[in-house]
C-alpha cells in the first residue's frame, strides 16, 4: 500500500519540486458550485487520513461518470465549434499531495479522460493558482506526465492578491475569448469550478480541504 506523508514534510523532494510545492497552496474553497452546471460527487467522507487508494478509488469514480457524458459531447460538436477541458493541477491532473517527486506523476483517471479528449482533437487547457515563478517546471511536469497541453495558466504577480475563484473563471473567459466551447471542467476545490463559463463541472474528492 501507498502511504503518504504528513503534509508539511517535503524537504526531501529535489529543490525544484520542494519550491514548487511550498508554492502550491489553494486557499479554501468557495462555498458551492454553480447550480447550472452538473457535478459529480463521491461518497466517501472525509477522514483525518486519507490513503492513496482510498483518493484513487474516488478519483476513478468521478472520472468513471464524466467519460461518458464526455464522449457523448464530443462525438456532437457544433458546427465550427472548437471543444476545450480545462483541468486544475494539484490533486486533479497531477499526483501532489501523494508524488513525493519531481516530476510528479499523473493522475491517472484524470489522465485516461484528458488522453481520451485530446486524441479526438478537443483542446486541454490547465487553470492553477500556481504562481507564475514555477510555470516552466509545471509545464514541464505535465508534459513528462503525458498531457498535452493547449494552455497553462497560472498566477500572475497581481493575481496572488485576487479571489481565486474569481481568478479562475476569468481565465476560462480568457479561454472562451479565443473561441473554445468549454465542455468540462474538472477540479477538487469549489474554487476550480465555481463561476460558470463551463458546460459542466466534475469534482473531485479533496475530503473537506484536506488535499490542496
Amino acid at each position: 500500500m501507498r502511504s503518504r506523508h504528513p503534509w508539511l514534510r517535503r524537504a526531501s523532494v529535489t529543490a525544484v519540486s520542494a519550491a514548487a510545492l511550498m508554492a502550491l497552496a489553494v486557499p479554501a474553497q468557495a462555498s458551492s458550485t454553480p447550480a447550472t452546471t452538473a457535478t459529480a460527487t463521491t461518497a466517501t467522507t472525509a477522514t483525518a487520513a486519507v490513503d492513496y487508494e482510498t483518493w484513487q478509488r474516488d478519483c476513478r469514480a468521478v472520472m468513471e461518470q464524466a467519460l461518458p457524458q464526455l464522449k457523448q459531447r464530443i462525438a456532437a460538436p457544433r458546427p465550427g465549434e472548437k471543444q476545450a477541458i480545462v483541468l486544475d493541477i494539484d490533486n486533479t491532473a497531477l499526483e501532489t499531495d501523494f508524488g513525493f517527486s519531481f516530476p510528479q506523476p499523473a493522475n491517472q483517471p484524470v489522465l485516461e479522460v484528458a488522453e481520451y479528449a485530446q486524441e479526438r482533437g478537443v483542446a486541454v487547457f490547465f487553470v492553477t493558482a500556481r504562481p507564475g515563478i514555477i510555470h516552466a517546471p509545471t509545464a514541464f511536469n505535465l508534459d513528462h506526465a503525458g498531457y498535452e497541453s493547449a494552455g497553462l495558466y497560472v498566477r500572475g504577480f497581481f493575481d496572488l492578491f485576487r479571489n481565486v475563484a474569481e481568478y479562475k473563471t476569468a481565465q476560462r473567459v480568457a479561454i472562451e475569448s479565443k473561441g473554445y466551447t468549454i465542455i468540462a471542467n474538472i477540479g477538487n476545490s469549489a474554487t476550480d469550478l465555481s463561476g460558470g463559463h463551463a458546460e459542466r463541472t466534475y469534482k473531485l474528492p479533496d475530503y473537506d480541504g484536506q488535499l490542496s
